[in-house]
């Protein structure tokens, strides 16, 4: 059955379900935007939380971490030789992921206590799995990244207790929790951009324009990030959080720019990572600033939310399932469109924060560019989700 292949890995069912769950909960914001622009009342939808914090919430909390779980349950097993998750575990996480969406969906008819129950039950279970395979080859380097999970989740506890009525730290619960994704992405995307880049240029014969990493900078760019995230996690003054932003965009950007990423400008699915990197150091970078006075942080954090992470997500996932799946490394048309659309709707949602006059045709239209690019990939990618490997290996 087909259905049943969806389960044989871990980048199967969760790059489907952060493709399938990025295009449903950015439509249901979508209409409950163009309902309130158009003069209407889409009333709360039913939930405890506003739509706006629901929207944000399931970006960071539903999305993103579906993200994770795929590429974790993938990597790990590749980089420590241990036996992957078999498909019963990956089948019972997914559900309780799921379970965490729905209940988060029901949280005006379900205990506040029992929503955060099912919605704080997934990272915990992921990272545990993750612990027995790190085990098996423990190196710092890969240990890390249960730290950074562990913050991930911390920012999903600090919503659900104001939603409790226990705390007031639903907004640092989003910041920090978008903060230590994008720690992530400085880190991943740190190892896999120019390894990448590298294995393209050697392809493509240009051995004299290899990446270049830096020492200094290179722990810079993996220390500034995690240490932002965890200044607001942890409450630190706004003037500490910025200026740690400001460095590790600026760190960030040093790497990125000895990566040769302007070389494969031909070649969508490498240029694809360089451009989430780009828009990561561009954030960081924009929102320390505005920590500090200097422009839109609403604006800024969006450059993060869809540049960085919706960008880095969908290159990542494109690729890792044509290469997990035996396919070539080549973008299907769809998704490379899907790459292009990204920044353009980064774009108009920075206009939108930073303009009020254009508030709701901007939000409205980043929205449906950012639907439009899922949905590509969705649609250009779910056959491979779906399919056995086309070079008829074993599962990889």
């Amino acid at each position: 059955m087909k259905s049943a292949i969806l389960f044989r890995a871990g980048w199967r069912v969760f790059f489907w379900a952060a493709g399938i769950w990025a295009v449903l909960s950015m439509g249901v914001w979508s209409i409950w935007l163009a309902v309130n622009a158009a003069g209407g009342d889409a009333g709360q939808l039913g939930l405890t939380m506003s739509p706006q914090m629901w929207h944000a919430h399931e970006m960071i909390f539903g999305f993103a971490t579906a993200a994770l779980g795929g590429f974790f349950l993938t990597a790990v097993p590749n980089w420590t030789g241990a036996k992957a998750a078999p498909e019963a575990f990956i089948a019972g996480v997914f559900a309780i992921w799921l379970a965490g969406r729905i209940a988060v969906a029901l949280s005006g008819v379900l205990p506040p206590a029992l929503t955060a129950l099912f919605d704080l039950a997934f990272l915990p279970i992921l990272g545990a799995k993750l612990l027995t395979q790190l085990l098996r080859r423990p190196k710092p380097q890969n240990m890390m990244f249960l730290l950074l999970l562990s913050l991930v989740w911390l920012g999903d506890l600090l919503v659900h207790l104001q939603w409790m009525g226990l705390t007031g730290t639903e907004a640092q619960g989003l910041r920090g929790g978008l903060l230590a994704i994008c720690a992530m992405i400085a880190t991943l995307g740190g190892r896999v951009t120019p390894a990448f880049t590298r294995n393209a240029l050697l392809r493509a014969g240009r051995e004299d324009r290899l990446p270049v990493t830096r020492g200094p900078l290179e722990k810079a760019g993996i220390a500034l990030p995690i240490l932002t995230s965890a200044s607001v996690l942890f409450g630190l003054p706004d003037l500490v959080s910025g200026l740690l932003a400001v460095g590790a965009g600026l760190a960030t950007a040093g790497r990125l720019a000895g990566w040769q990423g302007w070389v494969l400008r031909d070649q969508p699915i490498v240029w694809a990572l360089h451009t989430g990197y780009g828009l990561l150091a561009l954030g960081f970078l924009v929102w320390g600033l505005s920590l500090l006075g200097l422009g839109s942080e609403i604006g800024a954090l969006h450059i993060l939310g869809i540049g960085a992470v919706g960008g880095m997500t969908l290159a990542v996932m494109s690729r890792a399932s044509l290469g997990h799946s035996g396919r070539a490394l080549i973008a299907p048309r769809a998704v490379a469109i899907g790459y292009v659309l990204v920044p353009v709707a980064v774009l108009l949602r920075w206009l939108a924060a930073s303009f009020p006059g254009f508030y709701d045709l901007g939000v409205l239209a980043s929205a449906v560019l950012w639907i439009v690019a899922f949905g590509l990939y969705v649609m250009a990618l779910s056959p491979v989700f779906f399919s056995p490997r086309a070079d008829g290996k074993a599962e990889a």
